[in-house]
């Protein structure tokens, strides 16, 4: 019995030791805990995933459709003709969130105000675009995960006011000298290099865009704000020139880290990413009408123009030369007997110009869905590289500061400096970040150029300057309804919608939650008989 009890003891002291082993065995050496892990590796990851998913649905989303930059040659129902019907998920946003709010919380623990000053930023942005596509959305409940699967939808009013807060945090805590901060790894910044004064700059100027996005609904918060900062530039620094763009390069190593229509990872032999994204017709009037040195930057010139004989062959088809007055009334659509065509050196695609997908338009020889128009301008091939000095990544620059400042100065808020002042320094600034700054001494004299103290013109130039930012053109359009943008006869509605309909994913799992949100919007002539989450329903910033 004594013997049968010792080799059960050793037994027991075996298997107790292989357990501890095989569980000191099952951590993986590689990877970096939650709790430990340096603020400066998070923050990479939080500002990568901010920023370019950003960037890249104002170049080559819907937003840069309907606010008729550019069109597709095929596979662009939602940016040509806005048939926004569909739910848009919002998992992305919140799936960068998760990033934020790690490197807000290992901030915390580490006492380290430069990333908390960053997390809060990133934050701040994050929200703000969230609430701006969507409306009420989980604020203050939202990345509790598991925690807390049905969080409330705050109301919008009450996120953009945390969004505010919250940049004033950042503002002060990123307002101390250099010296006093620690633990700042330069290469993980991929926008400023570690300097906290630059992020400073950026909470502010973030907090402009916002006041003045709050202007028609809530005008007198937007003026109190604006006037604090502008009135303490010391308490408050904002971006001063190009130099402070908050900008973001393409590496350029894999289709992860490359321009969104790099050709080198694209696949297919027509690089159809880049092909079939042209130029708006819109887009191009606007340009040529003020001889803008930009167009040449951003569009080639039609491969091959359209000529059109004196007789329409067999006498049978009358082909309607293309004006800014008249292509909406004389789409293809419109008669048998009319083919409109274009035959101007550079050439756009109409916005909802066909049902279908516009790959015919302007006499296209080769008509294959989505690939290359010659009768079409195309983008430079800038577009198609993988990285280039001009293209990043932008979450706001300093030209977009200059026209926020010359519109609250028309708005007869105090800003700083005078409308025209503000407004001649967003046109410099936004020729100065596309190469063609010796240009501004004649364009700026140019008639249309030279200000004439109109909201009108003052936003044509914003949005000029906004190409590759549609989102926000977008919400200026909402906010101003400026510039008033032609839609063709194949618009989904007969005006642009006004928001994204909620994450589907959201309303099966949080449904009680996203009902209150949804009854809080109110519907339009144009919203559809499916209920108020529409696109063309008013969040409380439109209502």
């Amino acid at each position: 019995m004594k013997t049968i009890f010792k080799l059960t003891l050793v037994l027991m002291v075996v298997v107790f030791a292989s357990c501890r082993d095989l569980t000191k065995l099952n951590v993986d050496p590689n990877t970096i805990s939650q709790i430990t892990v340096d603020p400066n590796y998070v923050m990479t990851t939080a500002i990568v995933n901010t920023v370019r998913p950003y960037q890249d649905d104002n170049y080559n989303g819907d937003y840069a459709g309907v606010m008729s930059y550019v069109q597709k040659s095929g596979w662009g129902s939602g940016l040509q003709y806005f048939n926004w019907v569909d739910p848009h998920a919002w998992g992305g946003n919140y799936g960068t969130l998760r990033d934020i709010y790690l490197l807000r919380d290992r901030a915390i623990a580490s006492k380290s105000d430069f990333h908390l000053g960053v997390a809060l930023i990133m934050k701040s942005f994050t929200f703000a675009q969230i609430t701006s596509l969507w409306g009420d959305a989980p604020y203050s409940e939202a990345g509790l995960g598991a925690l807390n699967t049905k969080p409330k939808f705050d109301k919008q009013e009450d996120i953009f006011k945390g969004v505010i807060a919250d940049l004033k945090t950042a503002n002060t805590l990123l307002s101390k000298p250099a010296a006093s901060y620690s633990n700042i790894n330069p290469s993980a910044d991929v926008i400023y290099a570690g300097n906290p004064a630059k992020w400073q700059k950026l909470a502010n100027s973030l907090m402009l865009r916002y006041y003045m996005r709050l202007s028609v609904k809530s005008p007198a918060v937007a003026k109190a704000g604006i006037e604090e900062i502008m009135a303490n530039p010391s308490t408050y620094p904002i971006f001063s020139s190009t130099a402070d763009d908050a900008l973001m390069a393409y590496p350029g190593l894999s289709s992860a880290d490359s321009w969104d229509t790099a050709i080198a990872w694209d696949g297919t032999p027509a690089q159809g990413n880049y092909t079939r994204l042209q130029l708006c017709a819109y887009f191009r009037d606007v340009l040529v009408g003020v001889n803008d040195p930009r167009l040449p930057v951003w569009f080639k010139p039609v491969a091959s123009k359209v000529t059109v004989a004196s007789i329409p062959p067999n006498g049978a088809t009358t082909y309607q030369i293309y004006t800014p007055s008249n292509w909406i009334s004389a789409t293809p659509t419109a008669s048998t007997n009319v083919v409109l065509v274009d035959t101007a050196t550079y050439v756009g695609i109409p916005l909802a110009i066909a049902k279908n997908e516009p790959f015919t338009y302007n006499l296209n020889p080769s008509p294959v869905q989505g690939g290359a128009n010659i009768h079409v301008s195309a983008l430079t091939d800038m577009f198609k590289a993988n990285s280039n000095a001009l293209l990043n990544a932008r979450a706001i620059t300093y030209a977009e500061v200059c026209f926020i400042l010359a519109e609250a100065a028309q708005r007869g808020y105090s800003a700083g400096g005078t409308q025209q002042s503000w407004y001649n320094s967003g046109i410099q600034a936004s020729l100065t970040t596309w190469g063609v700054g010796s240009s501004y001494a004649t364009y700026i004299t140019q008639t249309g150029v030279a200000y004439d103290g109109t909201l009108s013109q003052l936003m044509t130039q914003k949005y000029i300057s906004g190409f590759l930012s549609a989102s926000e053109t977008w919400f200026d359009w909402r906010r101003t309804g400026l510039p008033v943008i032609p839609i063709g006869n194949a618009g989904y509605k007969n005006t642009l919608p006004l928001r994204l309909k909620y994450d589907l994913t959201e309303i099966n799992i949080n449904g009680t939650n996203a009902a209150t949100a949804i009854s809080a919007l109110v519907p339009t002539a144009n919203t559809g008989q499916t209920g108020n989450d529409d696109s063309w329903s008013k969040m409380w910033l439109l209502q």
